[in-house]
């Protein structure tokens, strides 16, 4: 499956369906990218409510969005993580890094 991206004000919701590996990786950071360097948003939303594998790629995609929206002032959350998911997470330090919310909304109440 594709990665879904949607814009409310200035966050990048981006929604994983099933496994963030190599090739979901590369798709999000190319299309993320050129949502973040076209307009004026500055915060990212890793929606992970139908994710059900990340691998070190996903770790590297979360890593380099966490960078851009830093230099722009703004955060990187993390929404509906699974125990695996949050694993990772927790495992690969991105705890420090990354905002947890419950939900979309909760994410978007953040700022």
């Amino acid at each position: 499956m594709n990665p879904v991206f949607e814009i409310r004000r200035n966050y990048l919701i981006i929604t994983v369906d099933g496994e963030l590996d190599h090739y979901m990786a590369d798709q999000i950071r190319l299309k993320a990218d050129t949502y973040l360097e076209g307009t004026r948003i500055k915060n990212v939303i890793f929606n992970f409510q139908h994710t059900t594998f990340m691998d070190s790629s996903g770790v590297g995609v979360i890593m380099g969005r966490y960078k851009q929206v830093r230099r722009m002032k703004g955060k990187l959350y993390a929404v509906h993580m699974n125990d695996s998911i949050k694993r990772i997470i927790l495992i690969s330090g991105l705890h420090k890094l990354v905002c947890e919310r419950d939900s979309i909304e909760d994410a978007l109440k953040s700022e």
